[in-house]
């Protein structure tokens, strides 16, 4: 799994605020469930910065159809089990290359590399903060 890296982070967010935020306890579990199913190059913007549109982004890239549509769904799941809330809309499920996940407050994309390439969410939105995806700690293996 790997993090992106190559986006700015602010240091002026305040994150013990952001904590006690649930839209962003959702987008962090979104980029949980992307780790868990191995999604690449996880980035989590704070579209509410500079747009109404959501308060964050969670963008996650898959190398096949069938990886995209295991991470928006365990996205999927893991919010529905944590938070009670199910998408207002899920598009691009057929296809598989991009789905997108909307709660309103948090937008979760998984897509293939390629769109992820062609489309560059992370530059159209460069203005936007990129967060830390914080990820829970292995739990260390037990020897026999």
């Amino acid at each position: 799994m790997t993090i992106a890296t190559d986006i700015a982070t602010p240091t002026d967010l305040n994150l013990t605020e952001r904590a006690q935020d649930q839209s962003y306890q959702i987008a962090q579990a979104a980029a949980i469930a992307a780790d868990d199913r191995k999604g690449e190059n996880i980035v989590l913007l704070a579209i509410g910065e500079v747009s109404s549109l959501a308060e964050y982004f969670v963008i996650a890239s898959g190398f096949s159809k069938a990886q995209v549509r295991a991470i928006a769904g365990m996205a999927e799941e893991s919010i529905l089990e944590k938070f009670g809330r199910k998408p207002r809309n899920i598009a691009g499920e057929q296809d598989g290359s991009w789905i997108l996940l909307d709660y309103g407050d948090v937008i979760v994309h998984a897509m293939m590399a390629q769109e992820r390439e062609y489309y560059d969410l992370e530059a159209f939105w460069g203005h936007a903060p990129k967060l830390e995806v914080f990820l829970p700690e292995p739990e260390p293996e037990q020897s026999a």
